[in-house]
């Protein structure tokens, strides 16, 4: 019997620049994963980042696609067999806008990439980024969009050079969103659950239901696209919750509220710190306004601090329509980084070409 062909399969890009040895083709899996997360930690401490990746945090990403491609979504660059940057993107039809020029959505084709700091400056990152260009053409995703189709990309304030090579392509900013930080040593309220409510502990029987509560919460966030089946295989997988920490506020048996929070033991060791995350916060349409939210926030941040931890983090989109930013200030959160996120129209073809 004829054995697979497993050679690597490279791609022309036709930007690449005239380095020796340069590259570019899918990621070949788990024989990859270790030299990508090299290239992130590089990135994260050139960067700023504030936050590891590991294998398993990037076996999940890579292996659980939303809205992906992996063979055609995904590209490594190599200089003489050595991955020095890693790039990816999704695409998705937004379900709802809360703009007043595309209240029907719009197509978005979002890209992230790293390049490794000492193979900055030469052009590999505007040959990765003009290649997403291309990939976002070929993957048109219907007439139902009311805007766009978008490029569109992130990054901290503290990535100078990403900014640079995004505004030099014609990228400009469309939206902001915080990291905030939350010091434990400081006195952390005790706010009661409404009336009606019950903090229950999460067992498997219940993840499908405490999932699906959070994506139906999700729909009115900025950017929102329905999460499809995939979405939810990535949560099961997600290697740092600890469903102990979580608190989940049930009526019945609907879930009203919810914070998965967790600890990225790894992460810590790596900084030397001990900080929790109060993430995945939501809540339900019919509970909002009555302190589901800062009750379960509250009652995260005592979990966190039992646990040993000294400060609580989260992300929160900094015009987020329901709340949340004054919700986590009054709390005590104050802001430690800055995300932008970056759009421009996707370019026709004679641009993407020349």
């Amino acid at each position: 019997m004829d054995q697979p062909d497993l050679r690597p399969i490279y791609i022309d890009l036709p930007e690449a620049p005239p380095i020796p040895g340069l590259r570019f083709r899918p990621p070949a899996g788990r024989p990859d994963y270790a030299a990508m997360v090299a290239v992130y930690a590089a990135c994260a401490e050139a960067d700023q980042l504030d936050e590891t990746v590991t294998e398993a945090d990037m076996a999940n990403f890579m292996e659980n696609p939303v809205g992906s491609d992996p063979a055609r979504d995904r590209l490594v660059a190599e200089v003489d067999g050595a991955v020095i940057a890693y790039s990816w993107m999704n695409h998705r039809l937004e379900a709802a806008g809360d703009r007043a020029e595309h209240p029907g959505g719009d197509e978005v084709h979002q890209h992230r990439g790293y390049v490794h700091p000492a193979w900055r400056g030469r052009g590999i990152g505007t040959a990765m980024v003009r290649q997403t260009w291309r990939r976002a053409a070929e993957r048109p995703l219907g007439e139902a969009a009311a805007g766009g189709p978008w490029l569109q990309s992130f990054l901290l304030e503290s990535e100078t050079a990403g900014h640079a090579l995004l505004s030099s392509l014609g990228y400009s900013p469309v939206r902001y969103a915080f990291r905030m930080r939350r010091d434990l040593a400081s006195p952390i309220p005790d706010l009661p659950i409404p009336a009606g409510l019950e903090i229950r502990p999460a067992h498997p029987e219940h993840y499908r239901t405490i999932w699906e509560a959070e994506r139906e919460a999700f729909q009115d966030h900025w950017g929102y696209s329905p999460w499809p089946e995939e979405a939810y295989h990535r949560f099961l997988e997600f290697p740092h919750y600890d469903p102990r920490l979580w608190q989940v506020a049930w009526e019945g048996d609907q879930v009203a509220g919810l914070v998965l929070n967790y600890i990225n033991v790894e992460e810590n060791e790596w900084f030397g710190r001990q900080r929790g995350y109060t993430e995945d916060i939501a809540v339900r349409r019919p509970w909002r306004r009555r302190g589901v939210a800062s009750a379960l926030i509250a009652r995260s941040l005592a979990a966190l601090k039992d646990r040993g931890m000294t400060e609580a983090v989260l992300g929160v989109d900094a015009e987020n329509r329901t709340g949340a930013l004054r919700v986590y200030e009054r709390l005590g959160y104050t802001p430690l980084q800055r995300w932008t996120v970056f759009r421009r129209l996707l370019p026709d073809s004679a641009e993407i070409d020349a």
